[in-house]
């Protein structure tokens, strides 16, 4: 059974699979959602990026209709955002992480998934499938949410002894 994703929001998406877990289990958890925001498309794909260019989530095809939809478009770019929403004794809380960037309009790469070969993080010259795992770790979307929640554990466990 796959959880439903039907918000339209990443934010949403990472609230409902979480909320899906402890109404159904009754067990703390987490769950995360992930999306890529380009300006120029008004936040596209976003919440559908998996889908964004049908239901199959191809990558090939996601990453041909970004870079179609961003012919003669100047403004390139955009971000990562990953959210965790994490239920713990009752609470529940979000914690988030973005990675800023630009869209180039070819292929570069071939390490990843998604949208990395067409993805140049701020502050780089290589797009993400170019970057070894180590030194996407450091500074991806997805690191920097989670590490935000690893924080929040620590810091619970440094109260609790």
């Amino acid at each position: 059974n796959e959880i439903p994703e039907t918000q339209n929001t990443i934010k949403g998406n990472a609230i409902q699979k979480a909320n899906y877990i402890k109404s159904n289990y009754n067990l703390d958890c987490f769950a995360d959602d992930t999306g890529l925001e380009i300006n120029a498309l008004n936040g596209e794909p976003g919440v559908l990026s998996a889908r964004y260019a049908g239901y199959e989530k191809n990558s090939k095809k996601n990453i041909k209709k970004v870079l179609k939809n961003l012919k003669n478009k100047s403004n390139r770019k955009a971000q990562f955002k990953t959210v965790i929403a994490f239920h713990y004794k009752g609470k529940l809380l979000t914690f988030e992480g973005l990675c800023k960037g630009k869209i180039i309009d070819k292929i570069k790469g071939n390490a990843g998934f998604g949208y990395d070969p067409i993805f140049i993080p701020d502050g780089s010259n290589k797009t993400f499938a170019e970057l070894s795992v180590s030194e996407k770790n450091k500074i991806s979307h997805r690191s920097i949410a989670f590490n935000k929640l690893i924080d929040y554990l620590n810091n619970l466990n440094n109260l609790i002894n």
